[in-house]
């Protein structure tokens, strides 16, 4: 199978791979969105954080306006706030707690209030009406003005001042002063000097849509067990949680309050959508590794000045979680914490019927399962891009462009470049070696190398089997493919004798454990059991190892790596991200196919960690790292004392594949395999082979194209005397600048379409 069909339609709904509950469940892992603990701790929900963040940039008036939001009255409740955040405070696990009231008492008298002008505000029709004073009605008030309703408040004070006096009687001169302009500027009407008794309530309850109540005024107007009418909250309703006992208390209930008015109001059962009220258990996560315990600034008798509320407000570590998104390449790519990034992906395959525009980030994730490690509650972004892309292939509406070169890679491995045969001499093995198709098209004489050692050190034969292990198919997603691989890998295997499988990647050897091979070990675990071979050449000299994520989780392949570097004198650089939180070079999971930017961000970060040369066990890794300019070895290399050198283009790994399987083929076996050769010289130019491998062009593609000229005579000829021809291969168009040369042609440029040119007759 050399093509492979294109997807029919973008409207087959077939099977769903993941349900909703499934992915709410997944999405719950992630504490990305938790609240801070000193938020969780306060009962208004005050963003302390955000607070602390503006004031410690000295940006008073954004404090306050954060404060105003749950704070009618700031200074009120920032004197007599009992303040259960600062206990709450991480900062308190490795010294001084923050003094957040502190700074909650500066912001509200440094902060600048802000003015709404009326244009923004829509008054509601329905009027209130307060009975009664204390803070608690003082409160209420505050928060039903912000509602804008209309409120008017019936007292036995003589004015406001009087009023002010009995609800915060704790103010001080200053404070007192503030709050009560911040009062007169209210839109909350007064009736002082009221007789609030039974007959007062009668003679005004038909004038109000809600009325609210203080417990003394409520003890008047209903004694005992006396029934209260529906539309009459009081200060111990029952959906305001009790008698006040201090200043937040009140604050508290009056908030809860003033949900309920406005749900009577609208003639809704106040009793529902709710949301959660009063102080949270947070499941945040905090690394506090990197945090300084520094003293707490001291308070003077009148409070911080400006300088020391921001000083103290500095100290604050601004507690969040994004152990993935400092470690994860792809998430730093595209902003999001996976548990946004899984819902819309999750939109993406299931709920959109339009343009999929999540398919490019599902694509991009390399699946190599680094944030399940560094995330505290293991949240798998792998698993939800890895199900969304069987969805989106199982259902038609994943487009094949972003996997297919892969996949017809995999095709060729797995047909051309395909070999399996017990070792000469030998009718069945005991043993076969599977390198993997990366070491053998990065490498392909370390493979050989490792094969000839292997043969002539292990009892019972050692077969070899060249080819792909399914993996590249089961990260695109498509499981069809997958299986079919499998299905040769299972042929061929039985065929052999059913041997021990020596995987010379740590990837195969992930793919081939989950689909089920029975006896398997890397050909690290051989090495360390027969010792390395005679001759070896050791390298004394420090390299930064780095750890292929096909081996996350298996701590035994980890250590015999380690010991192995040892016993060949590499000194290893400790790297932070190392071991089971090591991330992916960039080939893992198609990335490297479907999105070379991200790629090559995780390449970068990878090399981010050391300046030293880099050792690897997988051949995709060392070829990422040479790519980007490091020196780059991978560990057989180093065994046998080869090199592979500069990195080949995409052309030169599908050579060296079919060159290593010929080679063989004809020294250990004795068999002669057919080569096709050209009937006319080619070559290209620098910019010519730059483009071929950056656009994933294969020479056999130049070639058809070439040859189809030399049928048709059919090209353009540019300004500048050069040809163009082109032809269709698959599922693009390709097309090729050329000149011609004595004995051929010369290649210029290269590139492709995913279209199809038509020639219409007249």
């Amino acid at each position: 199978m050399s093509q492979i069909q294109e997807r029919g339609s973008t409207h087959v709904y077939k099977v769903n791979k993941i349900s909703k509950e499934e992915m709410e469940s997944m999405v719950a892992r992630c504490v990305y969105e938790q609240p801070p603990f000193c938020s969780a701790a306060c009962p208004l929900k005050l963003d302390v954080r955000a607070m602390l963040k503006a004031a410690a940039g000295g940006n008073f008036k954004k404090a306050l306006q954060l404060y105003e939001k749950i704070a009618p009255f700031p200074l009120i409740l920032s004197q007599g706030c009992e303040a259960p955040c600062e206990g709450k405070c991480r900062l308190g696990e490795i010294g001084d707690g923050l003094a957040i009231r502190e700074v909650e008492r500066a912001v509200a008298r440094y902060g600048e209030q802000s003015r709404l002008g009326s244009v923004f505000r829509s008054a509601k029709r329905q009027k209130i009406a307060i009975l009664g004073s204390g803070l608690f009605t003082l409160l209420l008030a505050g928060e039903l003005e912000k509602k804008a309703y209309p409120v008017t408040v019936f007292c036995e004070e003589s004015d406001e001042e009087a009023y002010l006096r009995t609800a915060a009687p704790f103010l001080d001169e200053e404070a007192f002063a503030l709050e009560l302009r911040r009062l007169k500027g209210k839109e909350i009407r007064f009736e002082c000097s009221c007789r609030l008794d039974a007959a007062f309530y009668e003679q005004h309850k038909a004038s109000f849509d809600v009325l609210c109540a203080s417990d003394e005024v409520r003890a008047k107007l209903f004694p005992d067990s006396a029934p209260i009418p529906e539309l009459m909250i009081c200060e111990a309703e029952r959906l305001v949680s009790g008698p006040t006992r201090g200043v937040l208390d009140a604050a508290f209930g009056a908030k809860k309050a003033a949900l309920t008015v406005d749900r009577l109001a609208q003639k809704l059962d106040p009793r529902n959508t709710r949301g959660q009220e009063g102080p949270t258990d947070s499941l945040l996560y905090t690394d506090l590794s990197e945090a300084k315990a520094l003293r707490r600034v001291a308070v003077p008798a009148g409070g911080y000045t400006k300088e020391q509320a921001m000083e103290e407000a500095g100290r604050c570590i601004q507690c969040h979680c994004e152990e993935c998104l400092k470690s994860c390449a792809y998430l730093k790519h595209y902003k999001k914490h996976p548990g946004l990034l899984a819902r819309e992906i999750y939109n993406n395959t299931q709920i959109i019927m339009g343009d999929h525009q999540l398919n490019k980030p599902m694509n991009a994730c390399s699946l190599c399962g680094q944030c399940t490690v560094v995330c505290p509650n293991g949240f798998d972004m792998a698993r939800v891009c890895h199900l969304a892309r069987q969805n989106m292939v199982s259902t038609d509406k994943m487009p094949l462009a972003p996997h297919e070169f892969a996949l017809l890679d995999m095709l060729f491995s797995n047909g051309n470049a395909f070999l399996a045969r017990p070792q000469p001499g030998f009718a069945s093995c005991r043993y076969v070696f599977f390198p993997g198709c990366q070491a053998a098209a990065i490498a392909p004489e370390t493979v050989r190398a490792a094969y000839e050692d292997l043969c002539s050190r292990l009892e019972g034969g050692v077969a070899l089997m060249l080819g792909c292990c399914g993996a590249i198919a089961d990260w695109a997603g498509r499981t069809e493919m997958a299986q079919q691989a499998h299905e040769l890998l299972d042929r061929e295997l039985a065929r052999l004798g059913d041997p021990i499988v020596i995987a010379g990647c740590p990837s195969c050897a992930k793919e081939l454990r989950e689909h089920g091979v029975k006896e398997l070990r890397g050909i690290w675990d051989v090495l360390e059991e027969i010792g390395l071979p005679e001759g070896v050449h050791k390298l004394e000299r420090p390299m930064a190892l780095h750890d292929s994520c096909g081996a996350r989780g298996d701590a035994a392949t980890q250590a015999s790596i380690r010991r192995l570097a040892a016993s060949l004198g590499v000194r290893l650089t400790d790297t932070p991200y190392s071991g089971d939180r090591s991330p992916c070079c960039g080939y893992g999971g198609l990335t490297a196919y479907a999105n070379r930017e991200v790629a090559g961000e995780m390449t970068e970060q990878c090399l981010e960690r050391s300046d030293e040369p880099y050792l690897s066990y997988c051949m995709a890794c060392r070829d990422r790292f040479a790519r980007q300019g490091r020196e780059s070895r991978h560990l057989l290399e180093l065994v046998y004392g080869t090199d592979a050198g500069a990195p080949p283009d995409i052309s030169e790994k599908r050579w060296n594949r079919l060159t290593l399987k010929r080679s063989l083929l004809r020294e250990l076996w004795g068999e002669e395999s057919m080569e096709d050769k050209l009937n006319f010289e080619l070559n290209y130019t620098a910019e010519a082979r730059r483009m071929m491998d950056e656009r994933m062009i294969l020479t056999d593609d130049v070639i058809a194209v070439l040859e189809d000229f030399r049928a048709s005579g059919e090209a353009i000829e540019d300004e500048d005397g050069l040809l163009v021809a082109r032809r269709r291969v698959g599922n693009a168009t390709f097309w090729v600048k050329f000149s011609r040369t004595d004995g051929g042609y010369l290649v210029h440029r290269a590139w492709s379409h995913r279209m199809n040119v038509v020639k219409r007759e007249g």
